[in-house]
């Protein structure tokens, strides 16, 4: 693959489908045969055709408060004629499973409050408050510890409030061992402030924020290599990074365009989303080093292509800057004409 890739703005999706674990789907070489998402019983087309049905019920319930587009990282919702509230949900997937069996639901809570946190900067918001949901076969109080524990020392760092939550013990949905951890975060954006992309222009540049890892996103794929061998926790496993600081620091020293957070779907799948029209971005995937899970990831004989339509592969965030801001951040690509 070249190192340079180019790629338009990308249709609006509902986030909850088309960026999460669900929708990523992937092939792998084993024993002379491929296996996909639609083997293990995920459909795309079928994907696709639920978020096209979501999106009308969605746009039925408008209120006057409700604006911006469908798909964004966060919904906004006009509070008065300066505030906008900023929300945003997510889970943290199959992650889950790998991270019990290693005995690391902490950073599995960790991965849940950032994540949450992490999309609703996208629009300059700062975090309020958080709410979660944890569901399971059968409930152990450890396991729910660790994982509310682990959000919260995010939220502290953060000053995100956790407000409360839900606890669903499920038999009849779950298996035997199953858990799930689910949240929503809600901040406040003066209107002033807000970052929607609508001022990206041809020449401005792409900086990459790095991740700490494959952070929460593609763990089918993962769980489907590690299979029930032994693995490295400290490989696989570190939790989401929190991008509050650096969106800070880099808003404080440059124009920030437009933000976007590196989740399912990868690079290619979340930057375009934050792009206008006409707008194309143009990467140099040899700008920054990848952290070594993703060359043991290429070890275990996901391809390139693969690995860039499915993981971070070492930027978590990205932020569009006028080429003159970009000072000693690290450029991964240029904003140019579709």
């Amino acid at each position: 693959m070249p190192d340079t890739a180019t790629y338009v703005d990308a249709p609006p999706t509902r986030k909850s489908l088309a960026v999460s674990d669900r929708l990523t789907s992937y092939t792998r070489s084993v024993s002379g045969k491929q296996r996909t998402y639609a083997a293990a019983g995920v459909s795309l087309a079928t994907a696709e055709d639920v978020v096209e049905r979501l999106r009308a019920a969605v746009a039925a319930t408008a209120t006057p408060g409700a604006i911006g587009s469908f798909g964004g990282f966060a919904g906004l919702f006009e509070l008065d004629e300066q505030r906008l509230l900023a929300a945003s949900t997510d889970g943290v997937g199959s992650k889950l499973i790998l991270a019990r069996r290693a005995g690391r639901l902490r950073w599995c809570g960790a991965d849940l409050a950032a994540h949450c946190i992490n999309d609703v900067l996208t629009t300059g918001a700062e975090p309020l408050f958080l709410l979660d949901y944890v569901a399971a076969n059968r409930i152990e109080l450890e396991q729910v510890a660790e994982l509310v524990e682990g959000a919260a020392e995010v939220c502290r760092v953060a000053g995100c409030a956790i407000l409360g939550g839900e606890t669903a013990e499920l038999p009849g949905i779950y298996a035997d061992e199953e858990l799930d951890f689910a949240g929503t975060c809600v901040g406040l954006v003066d209107r002033r402030d807000l970052i929607d992309g609508s001022r990206v222009e041809a020449g401005d540049v792409v900086l990459g924020l790095p991740s700490a890892g494959i952070h929460a996103n593609g763990f089918t794929l993962v769980r489907g290599l590690v299979g029930d061998d032994d693995f490295d926790a400290d490989l696989l496993l570190p939790p989401t990074r929190l991008y509050l600081d650096d969106v800070r620091a880099l808003r404080a020293r440059a124009d920030v365009r437009a933000l976007a957070h590196v989740t399912g779907g990868g690079i290619m799948g979340n930057l375009p989303r934050v792009l206008p029209g006409g707008l194309r971005a143009e990467l140099d995937w040899a700008a920054w080093e990848r952290p070594p899970v993703f060359g043991w990831l290429a070890e275990q004989g996901v391809g390139e292509e693969e690995a860039r339509r499915v993981f971070n592969l070492g930027i978590g965030y990205c932020a569009v800057v006028p080429e003159a801001d970009a000072g000693d951040g690290v450029v991964i690509g240029r904003i140019a004409a579709a």
